[in-house]
């Protein structure tokens, strides 16, 4: 017995030191504001699709000829199938939206910067697994716009050189989507979930390896434990969020779908205009803006390349916008670009929607081209800066 209490003793021990580490005890930079909670926001939407996607895998059947309807059977016939399928359905674009905040105030605040480079790119990573799981998950219901969907995303992969062919091969278990695609993607769609929950953990350790950064992006900044100061603040985040995710559970639960995905998938009449879930449009419509494929699919690799790069670009030590009104200008303009994007991707291939996208396209990736020359801009007035940031320390200072 003796033998025993000390064996969990010995484990109970690491355990509970990892925990007051990374979650009672980690120093938090004391003037970080709500916009630091969207990260646990995302751990809770992972949370949220996993276990309805669990509890929804119990009754779908992944068949062509049953999948369709095994999921009208979880909204009909089984006990709180409903709520599960719109959590899920729904939760999918609760999760963008909170990442998406994450991301745009990462690029705000600039907190790809050293030494969080590995942290970005990770985030990074996780973002492309995200938007991987989603396309796959939004093929499985089988209607006619999931159907369509992966018929025209899957074929954009015979654009890779000498192994396009039999990637798309692979992909569709044979030469046309059919029964081998939709169990290839139910398999993945299991399994991607818990590659993200891996890159999470990763991102998370990394992080907590040089902790958060600030509005002030300054390092000389006071920091106290993030129990029982901050978890109010990542509390109150939650409370919000639930509510936001409730009303479009409950009130507009179709809202964000297409209305064609409530038609059985059928190969024979191609809708006349394919759109993708809202979260895809940015990307969709800058693949459209290129009417060469291989160009479409080049441009959506150099969106990630971009992303990953970005930290390597950077070539000025000032973190925060407030201190880089050129910077912030042009952060503002990325988002706006971004919400065009969104526009013309559920626009009809046509006159000027084609032209618009295109001009948007350009300007996006403007955005990191520029970048890497703002530092050298801000070195001619290094006095500026420095002057600003050491004030900005100072405040810092006295009001902890």
């Amino acid at each position: 017995m003796n033998t025993r209490k000390q064996r969990f003793s010995l484990l109970k021990e690491p355990a509970i030191s990892v925990l007051n580490q990374h979650l009672i005890a980690y120093p938090t930079p004391s003037n970080i504001s709500y916009l630091w909670g969207f990260g646990s926001l995302a751990g809770i939407c992972l949370i949220v699709q996993i276990v309805t996607g669990v509890f929804l895998a119990m009754h779908y059947t992944p068949h062509v000829d049953l999948a369709f309807n095994s999921v009208e059977h979880i909204m009909r016939d089984v006990e709180g199938g409903w709520l599960l399928r719109y959590m899920h359905a729904n939760g999918a674009s609760m999760f963008f939206i909170v990442v998406h905040l994450h991301i745009f105030r990462g690029l705000y605040y600039s907190s790809y910067s050293s030494p969080r480079e590995f942290v970005w790119c990770i985030g990074v990573v996780i973002f492309l697994l995200m938007i991987v799981t989603a396309f796959i998950g939004y093929v499985l219901p089988w209607g006619q716009m999931s159907f369509w969907g992966a018929t025209v995303i899957t074929s954009l992969a015979s654009a890779i050189p000498i192994v396009g062919d039999s990637i798309v091969t692979w992909l569709w278990g044979g030469f046309s989507v059919d029964n081998a695609t939709l169990n290839r993607f139910f398999s993945l769609h299991h399994l991607l979930p818990f590659l993200l929950v891996g890159a999470s953990i990763l991102h998370l350790a990394a992080l907590h390896q040089y902790g958060s950064n600030n509005p002030l992006g300054v390092a000389a900044v006071d920091k106290i434990s993030f129990y029982p100061y901050f978890y109010v603040k990542d509390l109150v985040g939650w409370v919000a969020f639930a509510i936001f995710f409730a009303f479009w559970i409950f009130y507009a639960p179709n809202a964000l779908g297409h209305p064609d995905n409530y038609i059985p998938a059928n190969p024979m009449p191609t809708p006349p205009h394919i759109v993708p879930e809202w979260y895809f449009l940015p990307v969709y419509a800058i693949l459209r803006s290129i009417p060469d494929k291989a160009g479409g699919v080049a441009a959506i690799a150099l969106v990630f390349i971009c992303l990953l790069a970005l930290p390597f670009l950077k070539s000025m030590h000032v973190r925060s916008s407030s201190f880089r009104p050129v910077y912030q200008g042009l952060f503002f303009f990325l988002l706006a670009d971004c919400i065009l994007l969104g526009w013309i991707g559920c626009q009809p291939v046509e006159a000027p929607f084609v032209a618009i996208g295109q001009i948007a396209s350009v300007l996006f990736f403007l955005f990191f081209a520029i970048t890497p020359f703002l530092g050298r801009v801000g070195r001619i007035f290094p006095k500026f800066y420095e002057e600003k940031e050491n004030i900005c320390t100072l405040e810092s200072q006295v009001l902890n």
